[in-house]
């Protein structure tokens, strides 16, 4: 990664949805160069997916539940799978991998806890958790 690839990141970060043209009109880029340093970052790892984030009064009534959740995986479990499980989950905003008894730490922002409960189990049946520890947010 260079310098060109860390001002794309700044600029995917304030403006996910910029067209190819527009992102390598702003870094003196084609637009063929630009979509291919995007589509090799997310090949390689770096860039994991794009979300929309949605006002609270679209997602529902009442405040929503933010928690993190610490998850160690089951010996047969691969973590490339459980990464794609996890991007495409859409309580989950981000997966972290860590060092330590866990393996990764989940942050999620769930509107109840029945949805919290829904998504724990949800975590070891489809997702492939042998053992998860729960903390929630309350600031």
């Amino acid at each position: 990664m260079d310098t060109m690839d860390s001002t794309i990141l700044k600029i995917l970060g304030q403006e996910a949805r910029i067209s190819f043209s527009d992102l390598g009109r702003r870094i003196g880029l084609s637009t063929n160069a630009a979509s291919a340093r995007v589509r090799r970052m997310e090949d390689d790892g770096v860039i994991l997916g794009y979300r929309a984030i949605l006002a609270e009064d679209v997602t529902g009534p009442g405040p929503n539940l933010e928690a993190f959740i610490d998850i160690r995986l089951s010996a047969d479990a691969d973590s490339a799978t459980f990464l794609t499980w996890a991007k495409t989950t859409p309580p989950v905003r981000d997966a972290v991998h860590v060092t330590g008894p866990y393996d990764y730490i989940l942050h999620v922002v769930v509107p109840t806890t029945k949805a919290l409960d829904q998504l724990l189990r949800m975590l070891k049946t489809d997702g492939g958790a042998a053992q998860t520890q729960t903390r929630l947010a309350l600031r």
